[in-house]
């Protein structure tokens, strides 16, 4: 084949081939594709869209260009959760928990954050010791000894996926449906999930900014999981607020642990999206005849003290201090704090998410690029929610830094990420709706 004839098809609004879409992957994988035309493939894309066979053949081309893992010789059923990324989203240490508790084993392999999306294998890094990294051989292991693991995806799972992500980042073809859905999903194929849910945020703190634009990738990812044979559900999340208080690594956990714990210091919206997550993954597990029941199921486990006593199985399975679990006070913590306090009366009209996780990642929480260090102590408690009632001076969380000059920058950023009202505000809804969903 001719990459400059697969580029003109694409690039007149033509329907690419699977034979074509195998042989670009294959050729991007073994780096015998030149840079420009791969690039030049992803701007015809972008612009000119993809079918759904289209970008289902896509998304499974770049499933086979590494390892693919079977779980079936150690689970009969693979459960699994992605979230499209957003402020404060520590949802995977509190629902993975959950659903293994109730029976239902969750082999998990996660990322690192960039930008304002933390990433779950930075958040678990803030406990001594725990290591996300291990052989596929003890991956299935623990799945077998706990029902519960938490690795570092591979650098063979899926390595299309990076080398074309590498290109889309700086040749403005990163916001294209198709190349984002099977960017998320190529990932999730090769992982060897059976169910997946989906956890598609939208809002100021999210890439996709509108419900349209949300549902449409959720569609698209939904689509390509039932046309690879997989029960797939996606949630349509708010992300127009930090999803609970707080937001930076080591205060994640902790705000994590207290909701495995029950702990009356948990933010309802974070607690109500963990039940909302864990329902549907034990639905589509078979556990739960309905949402209702999996939600019950999950929060009973939170209760009875199932759940935690499973995170504390897979931190000492993966050479994690379990004391820092158990006393989180031991958990790394900055040297500068600051109270910030509202300035004026009225209700909170609106959060600016982004500026809130941008605000973190300048404390050194997140990350500008990849392969930057991350300070795992420093973040935000941001304590409130878009229409609270404030007077002057009551308490709207707390900044944590490593130095004054970056204290001060984030004090400043936490203040001007606030929106008043004069007139009452309702509250935002946690999820605007659901797609897909387990079939026959």
């Amino acid at each position: 084949m001719r990459a400059t004839e697969i580029i003109e098809k694409k690039r007149d609004g033509g329907e690419l081939s699977a034979a074509e879409i195998d042989w670009f992957i294959q050729s991007v994988t073994a780096g015998s594709l030149p840079d420009y035309q791969a690039a030049a493939l992803l701007m015809a894309i972008y612009i000119r869209g993809m079918t759904r066979r289209e970008t289902v053949d896509l998304t499974q081309a770049m499933a086979r260009s590494g390892d693919q893992l079977d779980l079936h010789d150690v689970v009969p059923y693979a459960v699994d959760k992605h979230s499209s990324g957003g402020v404060g989203d520590k949802t995977s240490l509190v629902v993975l928990p959950l659903v293994a508790a109730c029976g239902v084993p969750v082999a998990k392999m996660s990322g690192r954050g960039l930008g304002f999306s933390g990433g779950t294998l930075d958040k678990m890094e803030s406990i001594s010791g725990w290591n996300g990294a291990m052989s596929l051989a003890r991956f299935k292991q623990q799945v077998v000894e706990i029902g519960l693991v938490l690795a570092g995806q591979t650098a063979e799972l899926a390595p299309a996926d990076g080398k074309l992500y590498a290109l889309r980042d700086v040749t403005g073809t990163v916001s294209s449906i198709p190349l984002i859905a099977a960017s998320i999903m190529s990932k999730k194929l090769a992982a060897g999930s059976d169910g997946i849910v989906l956890d598609v945020k939208l809002g100021r703190g999210a890439f996709m900014t509108t419900l349209d634009s949300a549902r449409e990738l959720a569609t698209t990812m939904v689509n390509i999981g039932r046309d690879a044979g997989r029960d797939v559900v996606a949630l349509l999340s708010d992300m127009n607020q930090p999803l609970g208080h707080a937001v930076g690594n080591s205060l994640e956990v902790r705000e994590a642990i207290d909701a495995l714990l029950g702990e009356e210091t948990t933010p309802a919206d974070f607690w109500a999206h963990c039940l909302e997550v864990a329902g549907h993954m034990l639905v589509l597990a078979g556990a739960a005849p309905s949402l209702e029941e999996g939600k019950r199921l999950a929060a009973a486990a939170r209760d009875d003290g199932r759940a935690f006593e499973k995170f504390r199985q897979m931190v000492a399975a993966q050479g994690g201090d379990v004391d820092q679990v158990d006393h989180p006070d031991r958990l790394p913590h900055a040297p500068l704090s600051a109270v910030i306090e509202s300035t004026r009366a009225g209700y909170i009209g609106e959060i600016n998410a982004s500026q809130i996780g941008w605000s973190c990642v300048y404390l050194g929480a997140g990350r500008a690029k990849k392969g930057d260090p991350i300070d795992l102590a420093v973040g935000m408690i941001f304590s409130r929610k878009v229409g609270d009632h404030l007077q002057v001076g009551d308490p709207l969380g707390r900044v944590y830094a490593r130095d004054g000059e970056s204290l001060a920058r984030a004090v400043a950023e936490f203040k001007k990420s606030i929106t008043y009202s004069e007139t009452p505000v309702e509250p935002l809804p946690l999820f605007y709706g659901m797609v897909g969903g387990k079939e026959g």
